[in-house]
């Protein structure tokens, strides 16, 4: 049994490894995996946060919070250096994902074993591992599935230490609580609840007989006795509370550190509404008056869903679990042990390790009735502190669609550990299910049916039950992989020019679709700890801001990362990406030179330079009409310190024309556009946008003023507008994706360096 319980392990390990390293090859919609490989990262270059300075809004990742130069993630870092491991020794993280969904099974299978026997720890372990939230979520970067690895070691530790009297499996106990505290405070809480009231009665119980036994008052007893003189559960549990409530001095320590209070958690410095409690609750722009009936009907719903769709099988799944609940009830009732029901085992008796009434005899069914009623407490535990946070809500997103927020791509992750108690419930059901059949051979034989028989019609049940219950798991995670495996299609489309660039020294500039923030949505592109790797990724943002980044690494090869099309979280809206070089052109004057092809009927092209910010001394725009133009149209225009000039405006007689359009010399962005129209008046726009300069003189005018720009400008080209953003991004390497006759070509030369 225990061979075949490794072999569980090690093919959700597997299973977790290869989906991964496919569906998730390129991260998942849910961007904290972001958060978490970049705080290893940290980790591993021996940092808590990053140290920006006056960079820090170009760099400022997802969920971190910035801070006087300084950016720290919002989340803890026990998650982060789990992962952190595995890049240090194998430079794959996703060894951890492994590890830790293997370990999950094993444990759960430790866990089933202590409360009902092997063969419902093998089913457990089996329902956990092909669980759709546990399949999903665990192989993402994502903490839930780690935090849940350090609560079921130390709930099989705990439940070991009341069995053997072993401190040593106390201490152990401690530890992964605390851990897992450090890890996530709430969820840790949520889980431990039953074993801490466990344990509290335990203490006072032996408490209160060590008390009575005693011929002096209690305290002079403890004096006289020392710490051998104490009950042994007054001992073991103190101890699992000793280094528990260590690693919360420890959590709160590394609140001290990160944001100098120890009570304030980073995430409370990033979103103080965020956390548990009702009423107004909020994070960033979004916010909800979260009421206990908002959550009771989000929570009903999440666990409606949990039911149906994110166990093992389905509703196949919860099925088993609630007939094992009802076997496990009834047994104990009918029997004082289900165990019989079971596996056909007898009750052994083996010596008291509480000491006196009411102990629990190691194996004993008093013994795996307290485990079970406290996997019971686990799943009230997490529903009902559920209930007081209102993160479920949130990824939920629309109640009414099951398909939609993130919830339909990992299930209700806020109650992965309602996994455990349902996976060891479900092994009841299925190991009872096994007994009854069992038992249905015997009666056959009994009656005068062959063994042979007998054995054919058993094996007949078995193969139509094992081959209903595996179509339905099948099926059950099939939806959730394909919704995966489409956005990860998404992702790896949009990230092609990136995977097949070799970056030496490299500074990209990337588009800010959701606000300023790195890795959101783009958390594929992660900065180094020391934002001096091999490639840095800054955002693409204001023209004074950019040149700053500019100026911090002068001597990068420069790109933009961009595409066509409108980012969305639907994964059927693709993008076409982009990977373009950048230059920077310097000198006293820039002459630039801007060919547009023309189809035909275009009656006219208009002609316009306007820069978004200008400066007062001139005219904000400058153009011209072109009539009658040929298969293409070439505009000269140039960039002076004085402003943009546009030749073309003043040779069509406008007596202004010939002054220059001023810019901001700290910097600008200014657009050139072509604009043809046809006899319906029908457009079409040729847009450029220049990010320019002046340098050296510092003030348009000044004696050896200069003028910078990025080359080569962003260009769009759209139709009816003359501005369009993404949706129209000239793509010059996939002519596939523009009309035969556009064309869209522009070179600059810089005079005076």
């Amino acid at each position: 049994m225990t061979v075949a319980a490794a072999l569980v392990a090690v093919a959700a390990g597997v299973l977790t490894f290869a989906i991964a390293a496919t569906v998730f090859s390129h991260h998942s919609a849910n961007h904290d995996e972001g958060v978490y490989l970049t705080q290893a990262a940290l980790l591993l270059g021996g940092q808590l946060e990053f140290h920006a300075g006056p960079l820090a809004d170009a760099v400022h990742p997802w969920f971190f919070v910035e801070d006087g130069g300084r950016l720290y993630p919002k989340y803890n870092p026990v998650p982060a250096a789990t992962f952190a491991v595995s890049m240090a020794l194998f430079g794959e993280p996703r060894v951890t994902l492994a590890a830790v969904a293997a370990g999950n099974a094993a444990l759960v299978y430790l866990l089933g074993s202590q409360a009902f026997g092997r063969r419902v720890g093998l089913a457990a372990a089996v329902l956990f591992a092909a669980s759709p939230m546990a399949v999903a979520t665990s192989s993402a970067f994502l903490p839930y599935a780690p935090t849940t690895f350090f609560n079921l070691i130390f709930a099989v530790a705990y439940l070991r230490s009341v069995r053997d009297r072993s401190l040593a499996a106390a201490g152990v106990a401690g530890v992964a609580i605390g851990i897992a505290f450090f890890a996530r405070p709430y969820t840790a809480v949520l889980f431990a609840a039953p074993f801490i009231l466990h344990a509290l009665w335990r203490v006072v119980a032996a408490t209160r007989r060590f008390g009575d036994d005693a011929e002096t008052p209690l305290l002079r007893a403890l004096a006289a006795a020392g710490v051998r003189g104490l009950p042994d559960p007054v001992r073991r549990h103190g101890l699992t509370a000793l280094f528990g409530t260590l690693f919360v001095g420890v959590t709160l320590a590394y609140n001290v550190r990160i944001t100098g209070s120890p009570l304030v958690f980073p995430y409370q410095a990033f979103a103080p509404m965020d956390g548990p409690g009702f009423g107004e609750r909020r994070i960033l722009g979004h916010s909800v008056e979260y009421t206990l009936g908002l959550a009771l009907e989000s929570n009903r719903y999440a666990l409606q869903e949990i039911a149906t769709r994110w166990v093992a099988a389905g509703p196949l799944g919860t099925v088993a679990a609630l007939v094992g609940a009802a076997v496990a009830l009834w047994g104990w009732r009918a029997r004082g042990d289900p165990r019989g029901l079971l596996d056909g085992a007898t009750a052994t008796r083996s010596p008291a390790v509480d000491g006196g009434a009411g102990a629990r005899p190691a194996g004993s069914p008093a013994f795996r009735r307290t485990a079970a009623l406290l996997l019971v407490g686990v799943a009230v535990s997490v529903v009902v502190g559920n209930l007081y946070f209102w993160g479920t809500h949130n990824a939920l997103a629309d109640l009414s669609d099951p398909t939609d927020g993130l919830a339909s791509l990992f299930g209700p992750f806020y109650h992965f550990d309602l996994l455990v108690p349902l996976s060891v419930f479900g092994g009841v059901g299925v190991a009872a299910g096994a007994r009854a059949l069992s038992a249905a051979r015997e009666r056959l034989v009994d009656r005068g049916v062959s063994s042979a028989a007998a054995r054919v019609a058993l094996a007949v049940v078995v193969a139509v039950a094992v081959a209903g219950a595996g179509v339905a798991a099948v099926d059950a995670a099939a939806d959730p992989i394909e919704r995966n495996a489409a956005v990860d299609a998404k992702h790896e489309a949009a990230y092609a020019p990136i995977d097949e660039a070799t970056f030496e020294d490299g500074l990209v500039f990337v588009p800010t679709p959701y606000g300023e923030w790195q890795n959101h949505p783009f958390q594929y592109l992660r900065n180094g700890p020391g934002l001096d790797g091999e490639v840095v990724y800054a955002l693409d943002r204001d023209p004074v801001e950019n040149f700053a980044v500019l100026d911090a690494y002068p001597d990068r090869t420069l790109y933009r990362y961009g595409y066509q099309g409108v980012w969305t979280a639907d994964p059927e809206a693709r993008v076409t990406p982009k990977l373009e070089a950048l230059d920077r052109r310097s000198g006293a004057r820039i002459d630039a030179e801007t060919t547009v092809g023309v189809p035909d009927r275009v009656a006219r092209a208009q002609v316009r330079v306007d820069p978004r910010r200008g400066a007062p001394g001139g005219p904000d725009h400058a153009s011209y009409t072109v009539t009658a133009p040929n298969e293409s149209i070439a505009v000269d225009w140039a960039v002076t310190p004085e402003g943009v000039r546009l030749p073309g405006a003043a040779a069509a007689g406008d007596p202004e024309a010939g002054e220059p359009v001023p810019f901001d010399p700290e910097g600008d962005v200014v657009a050139v556009t072509v604009t043809l129209v046809d006899p319906t008046g029908a457009t079409f726009t040729y847009r450029q946008e220049v990010t320019v300069r002046v340098t050296e003189g510092g003030e348009a005018g000044a004696d050896g003023a200069r003028v910078e720009a990025v080359w080569p400008p962003e260009r769009s080209t759209c139709r009816l507008v003359t501005a369009c953003g993404n949706e129209g991004t000239y793509l010059p390497d996939d002519p596939d994706e523009h009309s035969e006759w556009v064309v869209f070509e522009t070179e600059a030369d810089a005079s005076g360096e």
